[in-house]
């Protein structure tokens, strides 16, 4: 994969629309004076490129060599200035903060009482829209002004700036322990995945227990409860216990249904707890509650109630896609998926400044089992090369894993039999570096292995064998991940049964859901299925 130069002036030029390059422009010529200024030139000359070029800004005569670093640091300033003017960028957070600047500014010219009138109404925002850190800070320069400027419109104005500041900086420090918590477990989880032994167990426990503060629930405002169930969330997906992880997503989504304004001052959380609450239901395998929620997540983010910033286009596509992939999983429609791959590369391309390398390779292991799911296994392979020959790739150690194992499968269902014993052995080198070499693993590479010494009439039974072998490992807290990653329970099913392996997953997800609505049934009483 080449790295092509990104530039992060040349990559922000690229992020605007056409209303904003417009407003810029318009900006740059308030002033006749910066009609033909040199930072004008080089924004219209970055504009024209399709990539960065620096030689050909060089020989443009817009700037020499030693100008060019601080012209364009100039020109990044003055692009941010102007869109903090659009109106399309005036969120909620931004307007406080204005009003939080213009106070300071009315401060710094000794209008008191002008400043404090604007801090009340910042205050109120602020804590509405749980700005909670920058409500704190509104309420310390509150104090500041108080301690010099005696307003005496309240008797008790100074008791009252105590308290808030002193119920504000505990909420924010309890905010701040369950972020704090909740990303280092993230981390855990980027890098490494599902807790795979019980050494790793009690290190993810200890962790979580250990900076997990005290707190009682009900007492807790949104933005501490959305942490707390995150935190709660990730613990369990380490831990593999997706019951309570499905139990705090559930709970997660639950607070935005109630007050769906909350969704448009908080977009990015809800999707995240939608996603993360799909996630949940996918490992439990119920397909019926996941389309519901796919479909009710899909209806919001595409009502005009729903905000969007590029941002938000990225993540909502990002979560949009994964999902249908996942609900093609689930239900064995590999041929649906395959319809979804030209949308998601092209979605790759158009949002790739905005989605992060693990994330567009985690795209690509799923492309690559759609086609696996379908028998196409030339483009299955193609996908899983992407990822494996990637070297500066930072991805889960045990996604990495099973691009690989996958790969040899796929070498071996695609008959090329020439590369599948050198890419065994990579593989096998691979898995006992990252010391993932699992008994899921050691099976299937063991299998694999001696096919070539197995007739086609023992081939059967030693299908059958691996089978059962496997089977074993099923629900095995550890082994099991290897299921998560790679359905070949299903894919031995279907060489045994001598069907295709979407027919054995559609059968298995008529199952699944009978199933899984009994399980509802029981657990309905603190996990409501429906709002």
């Amino acid at each position: 994969m080449t790295n092509e130069i990104k530039d992060n002036l040349f990559v922000l030029i690229k992020s605007l629309s056409k209303s904003e390059k417009r407003q810029f422009k318009l900006f740059v010529g308030r002033m006749g004076s910066n009609e033909h200024s040199k930072y004008l030139g080089l924004f219209n000359l970055l504009d024209r490129m399709d990539k960065y070029n620096e030689e050909a800004i060089l020989v443009s005569d817009v700037a020499t060599k030693q100008q060019l670093s601080n012209l364009k640091s100039h020109l990044y300033k003055q692009i941010l200035v102007s869109l903090r003017l659009n109106p399309i960028h005036k969120t909620v957070r931004a307007q406080i903060r204005e009003y939080l600047d213009f106070a300071t500014i009315l401060y710094n010219k000794g209008l008191y009482r002008q400043s404090l009138k604007l801090l009340e109404k910042a205050k109120i925002q602020a804590k509405a829209n749980e700005e909670k850190y920058t409500a704190y800070e509104i309420v310390e320069l509150e104090k500041v002004i108080e301690s010099q400027y005696i307003t005496r419109s309240l008797s008790n104005r100074s008791q009252i700036l105590v308290a808030e500041s002193e119920k504000l900086g505990e909420q924010n420090a309890l905010a701040t322990c369950l972020s704090n918590l909740s990303l280092r477990l993230y981390e855990r989880m980027i890098k490494t995945g599902y807790a795979k032994s019980d050494q790793e167990y009690r290190e993810i426990t200890h962790l979580f227990y250990e900076n997990l503060p005290k707190c009682n629930l009900e007492e807790l405002g949104f933005r501490e409860k959305l942490w707390y169930f995150k935190t709660h969330v990730w613990y369990s997906f380490l831990t593999q216990d997706f019951l309570r992880a499905y139990k705090y997503s559930v709970k997660w989504v639950e607070m935005f249904d109630s007050d769906v304004n909350k969704i448009v001052h908080h977009p990015v959380f809800y999707l995240k707890g939608n996603n993360y609450l799909m996630e949940c239901l996918s490992l439990l395998k119920y397909p019926i509650k996941f389309r519901q929620t796919l479909k009710q997540m899909q209806i919001r983010i595409n009502s005009t109630l729903f905000p969007i910033n590029d941002n938000l286009l990225a993540l909502c596509f990002k979560f949009n896609y994964v999902n249908q992939l996942n609900l093609c999983f689930l239900e064995g429609n590999f041929e649906g998926g395959q319809k979804l791959i030209p949308n998601i590369l092209e979605g790759i391309e158009r949002h790739r400044n905005q989605i992060d390398p693990h994330h567009i390779m985690l795209f690509y292991y799923k492309i690559a089992c759609i086609y696996f799911g379908i028998e196409k296994y030339e483009s299955c392979i193609k996908f899983l090369e992407k990822i494996i020959n990637n070297k500066e790739l930072k991805m889960r150690e045990d996604l990495l894993c099973f691009s690989r194992i996958l790969h040899v499968i796929a070498l071996y269902e695609a008959e090329l039999d020439y590369l599948v014993e050198s890419n065994l052995r990579q593989t096998y080198r691979y898995l006992i570096k990252m010391n993932d070499l699992q008994k899921v693993q050691d099976a299937l590479i063991r299998f694999i292995r001696k096919l070539s010494n197995i007739s086609p009439d023992e081939l059967n039974q030693s299908i059958i064998e691996l089978y059962e072998d496997l089977k074993t490992y099923e629900h095995d807290p550890y082994q099991r991940r290897a299921f998560l990653y790679l359905d070949i329970l299903s894919w031995l099913e279907s060489k045994i049964q001598n069907k295709s392996i979407a027919v054995i997953i559609k059968e298995k997800a008529v199952l699944n859901n009978r199933k899984q609505k009994r399980v509802s049934n029981r657990y309905h009483k603190f996990i409501p299925l429906n709002k």
